[in-house]
């Protein structure tokens, strides 16, 4: 948790707009990955400014205060003072730091008087007041942050070390990593005793590539005709008055009136006399125009009935008048199928009269673990002692609902759900009885390189062909894909976010493909991926991973241009960084000399939804 305290008269007063503290706030949550931001807006009061202080560090206990404003020489100018009054502890090096950043901008930067330092666990710092400068100095000082924090932290001692020892061995070069990033070994590839996986890494492309290679195709393409025609007689295209042509414009005697529905009329009638009708109903037989009631006028009524009315423009021949098979002809192609259909394809067969025709595609979906409860349990959760050690499963609820969200309604797609022990013959028992069963099984969790990650030597016990076991990828590194004659298995990681990136990544295209193949469709696979983007970053500055990776991001359009802002912490247990996510933003691998990327910078977003916008600005 963090706090951010504006300090202003003009601001508090409402006499003026506070946006340094709301951009502190957002450079936080980027740089921290962090959505716990408390704001605190005040005037340059010195007791307020310690109350508020103190209050932030001994009673909420946040990690570190961050404030702006009153830094500078006005008599009101406090906020050092106080800040001073408060901590334990100076750290002049970040005021260091920040004053000699703002030098290199303005010479004005040594009127600056801000303090920084620790008050027992928390760190303070005093930002100037203005928005720019917040930015300069913020980012003069977020490489050590992460560093700072952890000292405070005894719990992240660990931390500390691992970041010296990095240090060390790449030289002192003035820069601490934002994050110590694990990197896996798998120089040798050998697996057994050197602990590292046998699996090479290939890249996202590539695996999506391997999957889709073991789903055949077929070169047919299934085709819907229409059997009959629609309409299936001459309709009204307006509300008006059905009449002959010949006749022309002037008065007319209503001699009936028409309905949708109502049986065509096969009566002849003479120039002078019309029906009313209304839009959609069948046109007389020997009628041959409508004219819409606006372009008419009327004289007289008989009992609420319409007597004579006046036709004041010139009638030509099938005016408003929908010819039949105008829409579609009886033999006509109505479309080529594509799977899942979507509500115009079941549009479409409803007004022809024809059912959906789909061979279902049967899909099993397994969560792995020996702490997973089902989440509407009503025993389990009874019970407070058997929850110790436990977690509700989230990935099968999840992987139901957006296999259910992508198209794949009951009437095209069978889902099975399963939770499974964390012992090989469980896991054995379940696949085995699946394979063969269902076309594709997503199973969350056992892909790894843990004690109790059996999904691998049991796909293998039950000969299935292992095409990967690793992807170059974050998240979702361990993702695992294998395949027998029928049933295609995808292993996805078992933390959730994992598996959320890594079904739209690799499972939902195999989904697509495997349900047109089923259906004799032509080859799906253009159109199985996730479409794309390009996009703006919005963020201030996001510090890239050693691996490619997919970031869960919302898009707002403004002003026409379409802005990626991430969704606060990326850590792949973290749930909630899927809720608000428009697309995955694919952010390139951190190099030596591109560490990290900033605002404004083009990226590549794949589009998770259709109404994919968050917000027009």
């Amino acid at each position: 948790m963090f706090s951010v305290i504006t300090v202003s008269d003009s601001c508090a007063a409402g006499k003026a707009t506070d946006t340094s503290g709301p951009h502190l706030v957002e450079l936080i949550k980027q740089s921290l990955k962090t959505d716990t931001v408390n704001y605190l807006l005040i005037p340059d009061e010195e007791e307020l400014i310690k109350q508020s202080l103190i209050y932030a560090c001994d009673v909420l206990k946040v990690r570190a205060v961050f404030t702006t404003g009153g830094t500078g020489f006005a008599p009101r100018d406090v906020t050092p003072e106080a800040t001073r009054a408060i901590i334990t502890k100076e750290a002049p090096q970040l005021t260091l730091a920040m004053t000699l950043c703002s030098l290199e901008k303005t010479k004005f930067a040594v009127l600056s008087r801000a303090v920084c330092g620790v008050r027992n666990k928390t760190l303070v710092v005093n930002f100037p007041g203005s928005k720019k400068a917040v930015g300069e100095c913020y980012q003069s000082i977020v490489d050590v942050l992460p560093h700072v924090l952890n000292l405070l932290n005894e719990g992240e001692i660990e931390r500390v070390r691992e970041t010296h020892r990095k240090v060390q061995a790449e030289g002192t070069d003035g820069q601490v990593p934002q994050e110590v990033y694990h990197v896996c070994p798998h120089a040798t590839g050998k697996g057994g005793d050197d602990r590292n996986s046998p699996f090479p890494m290939i890249s996202v492309d590539e695996a999506l590539k391997q999957i889709l290679a073991t789903i055949p195709t077929v070169s047919a393409i299934r085709k819907q005709l229409s059997r009959v025609n629609i309409p299936p007689f001459r309709a009204s295209i307006k509300d008006g008055y059905a009449l002959k042509s010949i006749g022309g414009k002037g008065m007319k005697k209503v001699i009936g009136y028409i309905s949708a529905g109502d049986p065509i009329v096969q009566t002849n009638f003479t120039i002078d006399e019309c029906y009313k009708i209304n839009t959609g109903a069948p046109v007389p037989l020997h009628a041959d125009a409508v004219i819409q009631v606006e372009d008419s006028k009327l004289v007289s009524r008989e009992n609420d009935y319409e007597r004579i009315v006046e036709i004041l423009t010139e009638p030509t021949a099938s005016l408003d008048v929908r010819s039949i098979g105008s829409d579609l002809r009886m033999s006509e192609e109505v479309f080529q199928y594509r799977f899942p259909l979507d509500a115009c394809q079941r549009a479409l067969l409803a007004a022809i009269g024809e059912k959906v025709s789909v061979v279902k595609l049967k899909v099993a979906i397994i969560s792995t673990g020996d702490e997973l409860l089902h989440p509407y349990d009503a025993s389990a959760t009874a019970d407070a002692s058997s929850l110790e050690g436990k977690i509700f499963d989230s990935n099968t609820t999840m992987l139901v609902g957006l296999v259910r969200q992508c198209g794949f309604t009951e009437d095209q797609c069978e889902i099975l759900q399963r939770v499974v022990k964390d012992d090989f013959e469980s896991l054995k028992n379940e696949i085995e009885s699946l394979t063969g069963v269902v076309h594709i099984i997503i199973c969350t969790g056992g892909v790894s390189m843990g004690d109790k990650d059996f999904v691998k030597p049991v796909l293998k016990e039950l000969n299935y062909e292992l095409i990967f076991g690793r992807v170059n990828m974050k998240p979702g590194k361990p993702c695992t894909y294998a395949s027998s004659e029928v049933t295609k298995f995808f292993g996805l990681p078992g933390n959730p976010v994992s598996a959320f990136v890594t079904f739209h990544l690799f499972a939902l295209p195999a989904l697509r493909q495997y349900l047109a193949t089923m259906n004799e469709t032509a080859p799906y696979a253009a159109k199985a991926s996730l479409p794309m983007i390009t996009v703006e970053l919005m963020d201030a500055k996001y510090m890239l991973d050693p691996r490619p990776e997919y970031a869960r991001a919302s898009i707002i359009s403004r002003n026409g241009k379409l802005l990626a802002s991430i969704t606060g912490g990326q850590i792949s247990s973290r749930l909630k960084s899927t809720i608000e996510a428009d697309v995955l933003l694919e952010l390139p691998a951190r190099t030596e000399t591109k560490p990290c990327i900033m605002a404004g910078t083009s990226l590549k977003a794949l589009v998770l939804r259709s109404d994919f916008i968050s917000r027009y600005e």
